[in-house]
Formats: structure tokens, sequence, C-alpha cells
């Protein structure tokens, strides 16, 4: 999940609550695409930060403060990134110690 769809839940938070008649598979492959939604904008933002530091350094660009903030931008979201994962392997940890 990228911090745009963080914004979206955030000014409309009932729309969480719209999907409850959805299947588990429908749910499943849900969280399966934002999954996969989400690591591929980390994997874009990363992209776009290298290919912004290597123009710097071959001086096709000379503008410092958009390099600088892109790579900022590109480590926040990686950063945010690993943490979603923790929390999504501790909550897994945390369901399948559950006794049925």
């Amino acid at each position: 999940m990228n911090i745009y769809s963080l914004q979206n839940i955030q000014s409309n938070p009932n729309q969480i609550h719209t999907n409850e008649q959805q299947t588990v598979g429908e749910s499943q492959q849900a969280f399966a695409n934002n999954l996969k939604e989400a690591i591929n904008n980390i994997n874009s933002a990363q992209k776009a930060s290298d290919q912004k530091t290597e123009a710097l350094a071959k001086g096709e660009i000379d503008d410092l403060h958009d390099v600088m903030v892109t790579a900022q931008k590109s480590s926040i979201m990686l950063q945010t990134g690993v943490q979603v994962q923790k929390k999504v392997v501790d909550a897994y940890n945390e369901v399948m110690r559950m006794q049925v």
C-alpha cells in the first residue's frame, strides 16, 4: 500500500467497509493486488531515484534539490514497506498461534 492509498482511506474511511460481501477468495485477490501495486510503486520510486542520481553524476541534470527529494521519497517508501512487511509477518504469526 502506498502513501496515496493511505491518504485515500483516511479521506474516505467508509471505503473500507463497502466490501463486506466479498468472498474469501475475492478478499485474498484484492489483498494480493494491493500488495503487488505497493511493491511496484516502491520499485518505480527506487528506479526514478537511481536514474536521477545517475543523470546528476553524469552532468546531464543540475537540479540537486530534485535529486535529493526523489532519493528521500524513495527511501521513505522503502522504509515504510519494510515496516508494513514486519507488521504483516507479526500478524500472521499471531494468527497461527491462536487455538481454534
